[in-house]
């Protein structure tokens, strides 16, 4: 018996390694980019029947597993305030040194409001590099104002 979100989680993320499965595979069964559908799996967003059905047979999981794909998930999935993950870390300190640069270009170009991460897109690339391969990510999102009321 699944009772948490986060035990699908590890049924997707062992299948996935024992299978020698990439998120690029599950992203063409799932019908969407890589990134939208890797933060499915990882239990950020709900699938469709047809898309959680679609990784379900991929990757042998239960009806039961199946099903809790298709639930709108509690999103956030970081299990401390502060990352310990060197990777995620690194996105962590990004945000803290550029996060009110953002901020201030954002509403000197835009206006007072934020940029959804709701109406949002990401692409993420290796960037070949002589000195080191780079890291490539582009990420689009909806302007959304603030209303005066």
């Amino acid at each position: 018996m699944i009772t948490d979100r986060s035990q699908v989680t590890a049924l997707i993320q062992s299948a996935k390694i024992t299978k020698g499965i990439k998120w690029s595979e599950i992203a063409e069964v799932v019908g969407q980019s890589k990134e939208w559908s890797t933060a499915a799996c990882l239990g950020q967003m709900a699938m469709t029947k047809e898309q959680a059905e679609g990784v379900g047979a991929l990757l042998g999981l239960t009806d039961e597993a199946v099903a809790w794909l298709q639930i709108a998930p509690y999103k956030g999935s970081l299990p401390t305030e502060v990352p310990t993950d060197p990777l995620i870390y690194r996105w962590y300190e990004l945000v803290n040194v550029y996060g009110t640069t953002l901020k201030e270009l954002i509403h000197e170009e835009f206006g007072d409001g934020i940029m959804s991460a709701i109406d949002f897109s990401m692409d993420l690339q290796r960037e070949e590099d002589p000195k080191g391969d780079r890291v490539h990510v582009v990420m689009s999102g909806k302007f959304l104002p603030y209303k005066m009321y």
